[in-house]
């Protein structure tokens, strides 16, 4: 299983807009891929209510898991997402 550990750049945290770009990501995937904060479970990270329940917040590190074929490069490229802040864009 990889894993990556990544800080919440989005100004409003991974809420609305943020999230939803998040879960299409990962959607697009096509792997099973869950996110997590410290000493909480994870969740589905392809489920925008599982999402937005973590109450990620900015500057937040949160870790990502994901397994299967390309969850390296999956993980790498919602890494990349989580670091803009997809708020202002």
């Amino acid at each position: 299983m990889a894993s990556r550990t990544v800080t919440i750049a989005s100004s409003v945290g991974l809420h609305a807009r943020p999230a939803a770009l998040f879960v299409e990501a990962a959607t697009n995937t096509g792997l099973d891929v869950e996110i997590s904060k410290d000493g909480d479970e994870p969740v589905d990270a392809t489920s925008i209510l599982g999402v937005m329940a973590l109450g990620a917040t900015h500057g937040e590190e949160v870790t990502l898991t994901a397994e299967g074929d390309g969850a390296d490069e999956a993980l790498d490229s919602l890494v990349a997402l989580l670091s803009r802040d997809l708020d202002a864009e």
